[in-house]
């Protein structure tokens, strides 16, 4: 740890000193009212003396925690110190940085102020968060972590390279000493003086830790050469085919703390086609319009925000390279800066819904080994939208995966999905007999409308799934609402698995599991095969295999990245 550690930016204090003390605030608060509620001689009307106590105790903490905190980038870690009564030094090597993130809101930016959160491979979290830091100070602190990260990579390489010649010298050696007969021939023994005053001789290693004097790192210089920048038009082309999550939440957020007016605003526009006056009274069918017109003010609130999200998200999004790894910038309100490592790349992902696929458009994402900004799990977009041709050639040169010819599912798949979605639009209508029950509401049957879904459903599903076996990736292509499609180089497998459900069995069929260090998150399963013949399943996770080792052994033979960082 080191002994110099510098500390946040003034205005740190004031943030941490405002935050613990509207925290603390309420601590004596409710210890008062729980007191008042046991003891009569305890009033609730001592809030107003106890209240600024608890306030100024968590200022007091706030400003401590400030002058405590503290932080250092020392040739080989990252040194960052925190804690007021518990103490936390963290000592960060950067052979484990995997990336430096940078972040301002729109207070911040006024201020001038940043948040820089460093992520390491393996981790949910950010192992370490300076909040906050000067703008100049930010970049300054990417730059230098960035480019002692690429150093230590590039001094592991180095010692990886002189072990193997090493090894390969040693062998030779051993294999020359005994020379055909088993016999020593009588060369003369270079000693160690000789070798190092040979002309031939090169420089000495660095120490580690120490930065090479030799050659030009490209990370050094901070060269960023553009790979591609979100036009406004494709902006706007994501941002309305595009349908966040947050935008769902925050709908429902907005639901359950609805207020008078929203009741009346629902009421107001349900009226005029045939609604209820108010809550009080109505028919079931003036409730079955205040229902639908709800749900479709909910579905266009929900679209809205989900807009207004995404332009704000990508705006202005910028991916480049600057060595072996891409930076992007992206962020209207809230800007983002960071980077994605190209060696911790586990698999490349094209991504389209029903809407990009009509305008022929489609998204690149990238799966990396550990935490990502997107929350993810480690996906990060490289091409938030683009034409798909564009896409599909990024994809190519980005991984090097020759074009795919897509295998489908047996015609069996087809009549299983038909079967379980006919099961699912029974329970549907299971489940509107069971309502007319204990409601008002007694025309149940008319969920039977669900059926003529069915056959359409079971279609989409079979003719959006496909695989690829190619000589050095694997491809998956699943989803008909957010299809995927998945470059999975071997080197990157972690396992092959075969998984077969009961009805799997029965009909002969089985699912292939392709596990990769970046492929299990909250949202999202690993990349599946899925319903193909058993003898298929078992061929291909055979062929998986095999391939695996095959590239694990050229890729250490040639010190290949894995992936191609100019991808235009």
């Amino acid at each position: 740890m080191s002994d110099s550690l510098n500390r946040l930016h003034p205005l740190s204090a004031v943030t941490y000193a405002l935050q613990h003390g509207f925290v603390w605030l309420w601590i004596p608060v409710t210890l008062l009212l729980v007191l008042a509620g046991v003891f009569d001689p305890i009033r609730a009307g001592w809030i107003p003396f106890v209240a600024p106590i608890g306030f100024l105790a968590g200022v007091a903490y706030g400003v401590a925690y400030y002058y405590r905190f503290g932080y250092a980038v020392t040739p080989d870690t990252v040194d960052v110190s925190s804690g007021v009564v518990a103490r936390r030094s963290r000592e960060i090597p950067y052979r484990r940085i995997q990336n430096v993130d940078i972040k301002q809101g729109v207070i911040q930016r006024v201020l001038g102020l940043a948040v820089v959160s460093i992520e390491t491979a393996g981790g949910g979290d950010s192992e370490a968060t300076l909040n906050f830091v000067g703008e100049a100070e930010a970049t300054r602190l990417q730059r230098e972590i960035r480019r002692r990260t690429a150093d230590s990579r590039d001094r592991q390489r180095s010692r990886d390279e002189q072990t193997a010649e090493s090894e390969a010298t040693t062998d030779a050696s051993e294999l020359a000493d005994t020379g055909p007969s088993g016999e020593s021939p009588s060369t003369p023994v270079r000693t160690p003086d000789a070798e190092s005053s040979s002309p031939s001789a090169g420089p000495e290693p660095s120490e580690p830790g120490e930065p090479s004097d030799t050659g030009t790192n490209e990370f050094s210089e901070q060269r960023r050469h553009p790979l591609f920048a979100l036009q406004s038009r494709e902006l706007l082309l994501y941002s309305f085919t595009s349908v966040r999550a947050a935008a769902v939440a925050g709908v429902m957020f907005v639901f359950f703390l609805a207020t008078d007016s929203i009741f009346d605003y629902l009421l107001t526009v349900a009226e005029p086609v045939g609604g209820p006056a108010d809550l009080g009274s109505g028919t079931v069918g003036s409730y079955g319009v205040l229902t639908l017109v709800s749900l479709l003010n909910a579905i266009g609130v929900t679209y809205l925000l989900s807009v207004a999200y995404t332009f704000g998200t990508y705006y202005d999004f910028q991916l480049g390279r600057v060595g072996e790894d891409f930076v992007y910038e992206r962020g209207l309100l809230q800007r983002y800066s960071g980077s994605i490592p190209s060696e911790k790349v586990q698999s490349v992902t094209i991504t389209d819904n029903p809407l990009q696929r009509l305008i022929g458009y489609a998204g690149l994402w990238v799966e990396t080994a550990g935490y990502g900004p997107d929350s993810n799990g480690g996906s990060q977009s490289a091409v938030p939208l683009a034409r798909r041709e564009r896409v599909h050639t990024f994809t190519e040169n980005l991984t090097g995966v020759e074009t795919p010819t897509f295998q489908r599912p047996p015609p069996l798949a087809r009549r299983r999905y038909l079967a379980r979605y006919s099961l699912l639009a029974g329970l549907i209508v299971l489940v509107a007999f069971g309502i007319t029950q204990v409601t008002i509401f007694d025309r149940w049957y008319l969920a039977a409308v669900v059926f003529l879904a069915v056959p359409p459903a079971a279609h989409l599903r079979y003719v959006h799934l496909g695989y690829y076996v190619g000589d050095d990736h694997i491809v998956i292509r699943r989803g008909f609402w957010k299809r995927q499609t998945t470059v999975i180089p071997y080197y990157r497998i972690q396992t092959v698995s075969t998984r077969r459900s009961v009805f799997q069995r029965r009909l002969g069929l089985a699912s292939l599991v392709i596990d990769t260090a970046s492929s299990r998150t909250m949202t999202r399963s690993a990349p599946r095969i899925y319903d193909i013949e058993l003898a298929d399943a078992r061929e291909t996770h055979q062929t998986s295999r095999e391939r695996l080792q095959t590239a694990l052994r050229e890729r250490a033979a040639a010190d290949d990245p894995g992936v191609s960082v100019d991808f235009t």
